[in-house]
């Protein structure tokens, strides 16, 4: 089985459409049309397509960030339908390294559904790979989605306010110091966050580094109080994945992220 990533060859060589479920996950957060029309186009065999904002997200409040958690009863119908029963080994890609499917794995591992990996390089290195894609849909076979205890934990705004957190926000530097702020209305960072862009974790070609560098890179960030954040909880998760691809232990997500923050004018924020 398969837990953080899997490669373009991996996948084509195990695929099997009785125990793998694929998901496609690209999203353009700019553009929220634009991931489910792609993959109208074409997209890996038996893909099946899940939208962040529509599937993956709650509703969106007054109070809360741009992608809340979705209530547990909703998204694991959205798993069921999909055909991921207790056995089924899921497969979730993009086409932005990672960058919007590691949402959906964090949320399967987040319900206890430890049987899931990213594609490594996503939809381009499967056509680098000689892999085609298809305009053919399928129906899925409905399985029964069972939630499990984990050890992915979210954590709410309150919690965050009332304990002890290093958190890690992992959107790119000028967002984080404020230079500028191309999606929230509000520019900078939460006092006391340390910046690692979630694009630290690949290399130039846009595939993860090894997990000698990320454990390397990594290991002074994790303790049990690690605390991952971005703009609106979805690339946060991103260096979730890296952290546990290099070995080390499930680390927590704070999901509301800087969207949410933001809502409360007189909460603290460092220009």
């Amino acid at each position: 089985m398969y837990h953080t990533l899997i490669t373009a060859q991996e996948l084509n060589q195990h695929y099997s459409s009785d125990d793998w479920v694929i998901l496609d996950c690209r999203f353009n957060l700019a553009d929220a049309d634009k991931g489910e029309a792609l993959y109208i186009n074409g997209h890996i065999k038996s893909a099946q397509y899940v939208n962040l904002n529509q599937q993956l997200s709650g509703a969106v409040t007054a109070v809360s960030g741009r992608h809340p958690l979705p209530e547990v009863t909703a998204i694991t119908q959205v798993f069921s339908q999909a055909g991921i029963g207790e056995h089924q080994q899921v497969v979730v890609y993009d086409d932005c390294s990672g960058a919007m499917a590691a949402r959906t794995w964090w949320l399967l591992q987040w319900l206890g559904h430890s049987k899931v990996a990213v594609l490594e390089g996503g939809v381009d290195a499967w056509l680098q790979a000689g892999y085609s894609l298809t305009a053919h849909s399928i129906n899925p076979v409905s399985r029964h989605f069972v939630r499990r205890d984990s050890a992915y934990q979210a954590i709410s705004i309150t919690q965050l306010c009332s304990g002890q957190y290093q958190l890690v926000d992992a959107r790119a530097a000028a967002r984080f110091n404020g230079e500028e702020e191309p999606i929230d209305q509000v520019a900078g960072h939460i006092p006391d966050a340390v910046n690692r862009p979630f694009s630290d974790n690949l290399t130039p070609a846009g595939l993860f580094k090894s997990r000698d560098q990320l454990k390397a890179q990594w290991q002074t960030l994790a303790n049990d109080n690690t605390l991952h954040m971005c703009g609106s909880g979805v690339t946060a998760c991103h260096n979730i994945l890296a952290m546990r691809h290099a070995g080390l232990s499930a680390s927590k997500l704070y999901v509301g992220s800087w969207s949410e923050w933001i809502r409360d004018p007189t909460r603290r924020v460092v220009p």
